[in-house]
């Protein structure tokens, strides 16, 4: 196996590290609306992913500081093909981070309220567009002999891409609800098991035409046995979370993800941006990639601090562990 071949496994790694963790905290910023009744119970929400939500982002650099190290033209037509749907979810992530940070810093209702809007709506925001992006990057867009990105926003907008983001939003919000009532106590973990039951079936229904209609398009035997896995543990995720067992739940839904995001890329390659308007003008993990000097180097990085940043990370939420409810929320002091 190619450098190529291996620094485009570990993106696709670190993409889908960043859609299992950061899937499940876009999914309880959604469920600030969905399932907190009142300031109480949303304290409750953001406390649980208020230790991991800033540690799960770092993945998101990581992907994007490697793919633009490992293959610069793929970063290149990638941001500039998609510069304004990339730059909204930016300005979400910038907006939610302010959110986290500065709701609690007044006691007015007006406030407090206003920034957890925010943080509902640039959870839900990024959660769909995210899926818009990959559907695209799978499908293939308008790239032309320079590799340049020649269509148009609204080019992005296709059904396929749609029904993308249409499944990254409601998988991430089952994830975050199984993700919750793991990590609740009380009525509010009851009823996100009812919730998660009702969205994980909602997500069923395009999760499974996504993942047929890619596998009809640019399936293999690899694709197919992601699909497998990817239905069977949304299945048995479902299952798991009405047998209260919320543990197995959320480890089920994760790999739900992992298998899905798996199958996109395995349906990818080798290209990384396919082009509609003539497969010679595709970009692939040879023409796109640096050279093997610059991905040697990036290699022997990655093998040094991989590990580090995967203990830490370990340990950060191993040290909050614990389920909490309303009753651990204590009166702000301002």
């Amino acid at each position: 196996m190619e450098l190529h071949d291996v620094w485009f496994v570990l993106i696709a790694v670190l993409w889908t590290g960043y859609f299992f963790l950061e899937g499940f905290d876009f999914g309880v910023g959604v469920l600030t609306r969905l399932l907190a009744r009142d300031r109480a119970e949303k304290r409750v929400l953001i406390n649980t992913i208020g230790p991991v939500w800033d540690g799960n982002e770092v993945w998101l650099l990581t992907a994007g500081g490697a793919t633009f190290a490992a293959f610069p033209e793929w970063y290149a037509t990638l941001f500039s093909g998609f510069y304004l749907p990339l730059l909204v979810i930016l300005v979400c992530l910038i907006i939610r981070g302010v959110a986290f940070e500065y709701r609690a810093k007044r006691p007015e209702e007006d406030w407090q309220r206003n920034w957890e809007t925010a943080i509902f709506w640039t959870s839900l925001i990024p959660a769909f567009l995210w899926g818009v992006a990959f559907g695209n990057i799978v499908r293939g867009v308008k790239i032309d002999a320079e590799f340049e990105y020649v269509g148009s926003v609204w080019d992005l907008l296709n059904p396929y891409a749609l029904l993308g983001g249409l499944v990254t939003l409601t998988l991430f919000t089952f994830h975050g609800t199984v993700f919750t009532a793991l990590k609740t106590v009380g009525e509010i973990r009851e009823r996100a098991r009812k919730l998660a039951l009702r969205v994980g079936l909602v997500t069923a229904v395009p999760a499974s035409a996504f993942l047929l209609w890619t596998q009809a398009d640019n399936g293999d035997g690899g694709s197919l046995v992601a699909l497998v896995v990817a239905v069977a543990s949304l299945v048995a995720a479902l299952l798991a979370n009405q047998a209260g067992r919320e543990g197995w739940s959320f480890a089920l839904s994760g790999i739900t993800i992992v298998a899905a995001v798996a199958m996109l890329f395995l349906t990818l390659f080798p290209n990384v941006m396919p082009s509609t308007l003539d497969a010679d003008w595709s970009l692939t993990v040879t023409n796109a990639s640096s050279s093997p000097y610059t991905l040697k180097i990036m290699t022997w990085l990655a093998v040094i601090a991989t590990p580090v940043v995967l203990l830490y990370q370990g340990w950060t939420y191993w040290v909050f562990r614990k389920r909490i409810g309303t009753q651990h929320i204590a009166d702000p002091v301002h």
